[in-house]
Parts: C-alpha cells; structure tokens; sequence
C-alpha cells in the first residue's frame, strides 16, 4: 500500500523559507509518477501548487512561481517543496500527492507570521 509522509512544516516569520519532504513508501517505479504539492488554507479550497513529471520543466501556480521549487529524489522515493520568501497567504496545510496511485499525504502545517 502507498503511503506519503510530509514533514518539514512550521511557524516562519514572513521573508522565511522552509523546506518540506513527502517520503514515499509501497510504491514502486517512484521515478515514473507526476508528483504534486497541494495547500489548503483555511475556508478555501485545496490549491494545485506545484508539479513534477519525469521530464520538463515543473509547473507552478502564479502565486508561488519564482518563490517555491519542487523537486524529487528517485533513489529516495522523497519529494521536497522548498519555499522561500514566504508571505502569511501562504499559511495552509500542505499535502502531497501521486495522483496516478490517488494518494494523499496527512498534511504539513506551515504558518507564516506577518
């Protein structure tokens, strides 16, 4: 069974960086999968942040873009969002994902103070 645990959350003071990793378990052939970071803040709907594919570019949403990198570690089966320069709009819990598989990691508390 595929499991995702995320870890790496916290409370950051704005213009802070944090990094999070979603270690995968149960999964093989880890390197083949598109592999996504979501966020929900609260009373808002989930948010596709960012995505990585085997090959290309990633892809971010406008808000993050220039300020976030996703990135992945195929002997590792670990993922990483690294956040920089972070704003309190990016207060949310943060999940990964392997949407093929339609797995969900428990999610990672990340708070940006003004």
């Amino acid at each position: 069974q595929v499991r995702l645990v995320e870890s790496g959350g916290g409370l950051v003071q704005s213009g802070g960086s944090l990094r999070l990793s979603c270690a995968a378990s149960g999964i093989s052939f880890f390197s083949l999968y598109v592999l996504e970071w979501h966020r929900q803040a609260p009373g808002k709907q989930r948010e596709l942040v960012a995505t990585i594919i085997r090959e290309g570019s990633p892809i971010y949403a406008d808000s993050v873009k220039g300020r976030f990198t996703i990135s992945r570690d195929n002997v590792k089966n670990t993922m990483y969002l690294q956040m920089n320069t972070l704003k309190p709009d990016d207060t949310a819990v943060y999940y990964c994902a392997v949407p093929a598989r339609g797995r969900w990691g428990q999610g990672t508390q990340v708070t940006v103070s003004s």
